[in-house]
């Protein structure tokens, strides 16, 4: 599913994040179901920065990533840090999207 964007390319439909509860659930359901580490968010806004979380028993890894999805700067968070980052302020703002996951069909 794609939806087109103002400069007319496409684009993946983006799912709205809803709770802070969202963000672990999303991170591990991306990490069961395609088998790679991490889930990508993005927030919404001029700049539509872009972050990979992986997640951690303790916490979270956040990755900043650029326009070409390579890691700019990297972060290893325990959760009660992780609450004073930006992606909870966008978050609370309505401004946190991330993409449904995407796996190959199985065979059979």
């Amino acid at each position: 599913m794609h939806i087109e964007t103002q400069r007319g390319e496409a684009s993946p439909l983006m799912l709205a994040v809803r709770s802070t509860e969202d963000i672990e659930y999303l991170v591990k359901e991306s990490e069961v179901l395609t088998g790679l580490p991490g889930r990508t968010f993005v927030i919404a806004g001029a700049d539509r920065l872009t972050y990979r979380l992986l997640w951690h028993p303790l916490g979270f890894k956040v990755q900043r990533l650029d326009d070409q999805a390579k890691v700019l700067h990297t972060q290893h968070l325990l959760t009660f840090e992780f609450l004073d980052h930006s992606l909870l302020e966008a978050l609370h703002a309505g401004q946190l999207f991330t993409v449904p996951v995407d796996f190959p069909p199985r065979c059979g």
